[in-house]
């Protein structure tokens, strides 16, 4: 990859249990190799625990909470998807406006497969043209986005870069244009 995010650090949000594991450690690698510096947030401090689908996966650590950090700790902020993880968020008022105050100030954020739930919750896709798991489609088009089924879309059209992408398939395009809305 070419951009660098040396010096950046990027936010992964997650709640403590369902974080599907390709999409968080996929894009960390990605930040990582790019010279940025990815940390780990939950809903509380403490074990993750990802998940392969539907099967247990490895443990991670969250060393910060999402009611103990802001957006301007951050140069962007990376939500992965797993159907229980933007679930758990989205109930989470911490968490939604941990999300929501990336917009606020400006800062990409990069979602794949059923996160957008959270930003659903937070009230920001209006207007934005994104993708997600095919599930997910209904409610952001009812939150205002316009949804599309491409592997990866980069919205610049409202306050901030919003990188959205479908599934685990589509990670290696996610990874990329991340990296690339990060560096900017």
């Amino acid at each position: 990859m070419a951009s660098s995010l040396t010096g950046k650090k990027i936010a992964f949000l997650v709640a403590p249990e369902g974080v599907e594991q390709v999409e968080l450690t996929e894009p960390w690698k990605a930040v990582e190799q790019a010279g940025g510096t990815p940390e780990l947030v939950s809903t509380e401090v403490g074990k993750i625990q990802a998940f392969n689908h539907l099967t247990p996966a490895d443990t991670f650590e969250a060393e910060k909470s999402a009611d103990s950090v802001a957006a301007s700790d951050y140069a962007g902020l990376v939500l992965p998807g797993g159907v229980a993880n933007p679930d758990n968020l989205r109930m989470n008022a911490d968490a939604v406006a941990f999300a929501k105050s990336f917009f606020d100030a400006g800062k990409p954020v990069a979602v794949i497969c059923h996160g957008p739930w959270t930003l659903v919750e937070a009230d920001v896709v209006r207007g934005r043209t994104m993708t997600s798991w095919p599930s997910v489609k209904t409610d952001l088009v009812n939150a205002g986005a316009n949804w599309v089924d491409d592997e990866v879309v980069e919205c610049s059209r409202g306050p901030n870069t919003l990188v959205s992408s479908r599934k685990p398939d589509d990670l290696p395009a996610f990874c990329n244009t991340l990296v690339s809305a990060f560096a900017k």
